[in-house]
């Protein structure tokens, strides 16, 4: 039975999620369609530039994304405390740049301001609306809308674009939530459309390493490669947009920083992609190098594991991810809230995953 989306994001479990969009019948809408012949990769960079701008008006960052032919990846972070953080007149400003029609409304009001009802009215509707602007659902509503109403537009047809409603995951912990942006980042690689991080295009991990050739004093051979493709040309010229959910650097962790250092992601990600391209991802001795003293160690994750983590994290977990122990106090949770009529001590779906990537 579907599940109403209050049930399923729950800020007070988690601020991280993970969602998921698919085409309509999975058909091939945002890429080469091999019925037709078509390419719509620019569809692509519109779904970036939509989140990205999205991102600049909520109070939601982008921590991860990959937008594929038929389906696209998202891993948010609400932060809760920037949108109390607003006045009122920044909340009016953001939510009117995502609905100019509703400017009317606080004018009328504003213009009636002897008035005591429309005094409440007004701060219950700008209440409203900062709840909205930190919530998950009112995003990929904002997203997906506006992109199936452009490709419809340009397809000359009318009809739905996405597959239904989204889909999400909770992100319970720090292991789940770098093991899920592993799993977006390396989508194009386990799918075969590409071999390498920098080809990875229209994903967090190649704007992460654009972002650091620009840096770079004398980018190397691999940074002006990037810099100079062909699919990575959208991100040069979003300088003005905002950026993703920044990695912690080392001995210079930012505020919004996520709790995951850059380099040692980075190379996490190369050791997996090349278990991926050599089909080796039971082999334990090619991750044993790089756990002895980095992400995987760091978070207490186990290398035989990880490849079967973030080739299958979907498949393994269902509304939530993370340890056996905050997977089961998730459903304990769920429970007393009435949410779900099943006993907590029976089965979870993750908890045996949980065990072969985190449990000694």
């Amino acid at each position: 039975m579907t599940r109403a989306r209050n049930q399923q994001v729950s800020l007070e479990d988690t601020p991280y999620y993970h969602c998921i969009s698919r085409c309509v019948r999975r058909a091939y809408l945002c890429g080469d369609d091999p019925l037709t012949g078509q390419n719509f990769d620019h569809r692509k960079g519109w779904l970036v530039q939509r989140m990205k701008w999205l991102a600049s008006q909520f109070a939601i960052d982008v921590c991860a994304y990959a937008v594929m032919s038929n389906h696209y990846h998202l891993v948010l972070g609400v932060n809760v405390a920037k949108a109390r953080s607003w006045s009122d007149d920044e909340v009016l400003a953001r939510w009117t740049k995502l609905f100019p029609r509703n400017a009317k409304l606080i004018e009328t009001l504003r213009l009636n301001s002897s008035s005591k009802k429309a005094v409440e009215l007004e701060a219950k509707t700008l209440a409203e609306w900062r709840e909205r602007l930190q919530d998950i659902s009112w995003f990929m509503r904002c997203l997906n809308e506006r992109i199936a109403r452009a490709a419809n537009r340009e397809d000359n047809c009318t009809g739905r674009f996405w597959e239904g409603r989204f889909k999400s995951q909770a992100l319970l912990d720090e292991r789940a939530l770098v093991t899920c942006m592993a799993y977006v980042d390396l989508n194009p690689i386990r799918a075969g459309v590409s071999d390498t991080l920098e080809a990875s295009d229209f994903t967090s991990i190649q704007e992460r390493l654009v972002r650091q050739a620009q840096r770079a004093k004398e980018p190397n051979y691999r940074q002006q490669r990037l810099l100079k493709r062909r699919n990575a040309r959208h991100l040069l010229k979003s300088k003005a947009q905002k950026q993703l959910r920044p990695l912690a650097e080392p001995g210079n962790r930012a505020q919004d920083a996520l709790p995951i250092d850059r380099s040692s992601y980075v190379a996490l990600l190369d050791a997996s992609v090349r278990a991926l391209r050599y089909e080796q991802a039971m082999d334990v001795e090619l991750l044993n190098p790089l756990g002895s003293h980095s992400l995987l160690s760091q978070l207490g994750m186990k290398g035989h594991g990880w490849l079967q983590a973030v080739t299958k994290f979907h498949r393994h977990y269902a509304l939530a991810a993370g340890s056996t122990d905050s997977l089961i106090a998730y459903q304990a949770r769920r429970v007393k809230s009435g949410e779900v009529m099943r006993s907590t001590t029976k089965w979870v779906r993750g908890t045996v995953a949980a065990k072969l990537l985190y449990e000694t």
